[in-house]
């Protein structure tokens, strides 16, 4: 739902899915929107990260499946998105990820756009690969404030959800949702504030001291830091 979680789940899957071309598209992309969708449409496979930017009028030919990371704010939308599968006869799946209590969506999609809905089991054996987004994140400050970004505006955009009544961001388990933004900390935002998480557990380095392995980048932090001493 938000540029900032496209950047960073762009940048974590190209690290943990090899072999496989992945691609990131935002509306604050400008120029470069067209190039990359052309680029994706030539590919024999990949993976598109994208906004709702490409969730009507757009056609990608042979979209096997379309994963909502997000539930979308409209209706419309989320119908909208499953179309980008199964076009011109083809057959294509779609899935939406909800929290228990978000299920009452799926009553809400089928009365309001007459849209049957599955549950889909667990996948089981699944690997855990929060540890490696951490370690990258520890590696890289780049990757730790996308991190931090991509949470601070999924919050916001949950918050701002059109159907507030499932959606509801006071019953948002933020510890949870951070451990799986694989924060190494807490960010400081209104949402959060006079909040305790017992089950957030911060990183015991000092999250300052993380450099970007961009050297140019870092060396402009660098100064930046002596200029506020």
């Amino acid at each position: 739902s938000t540029c900032a979680c496209v950047e960073y789940y762009g940048k974590a899957l190209e690290s943990l899915i090899k072999q496989v071309k992945i691609m990131s598209l935002h509306g604050k992309m400008k120029h470069k929107r067209n190039k990359i969708f052309t680029e994706f449409r030539k590919l024999p496979g990949g993976i598109l990260v994208c906004t709702d930017v490409m969730a009507r009028g757009i056609d990608i030919p042979e979209v096997h499946w379309v994963l909502q990371y997000d539930p979308p704010s409209s209706a419309s939308a989320f119908v909208h998105r499953c179309g980008r599968t199964a076009r011109i006869g083809n057959v294509g799946s779609a899935l939406v990820f909800l929290l228990p209590m978000e299920e009452s969506y799926i009553n809400f999609l089928s009365i309001n756009q007459k849209c049957p809905m599955q549950e889909m089991k667990p996948q089981t054996n699944v690997l855990d690969l929060l540890p490696k987004l951490k370690s990258m994140a520890l590696a890289d400050r780049a990757m730790f404030e996308k991190g931090m970004k991509a949470f601070v505006s999924y919050v916001q955009a949950y918050a701002k959800h059109e159907c507030n009544l499932i959606f509801r961001i006071k019953d948002l388990d933020f510890a949870s949702l951070a451990r799986g933004f694989a924060l190494l900390k807490m960010p400081k935002m209104p949402e959060l504030r006079g909040k305790c998480f017992p089950d957030f557990t911060p990183v015991t380095v000092n999250t300052d001291s993380i450099s970007f392995k961009d050297k140019n980048r870092e060396k402009q932090r660098q100064k930046k830091l002596e200029q506020q001493k």
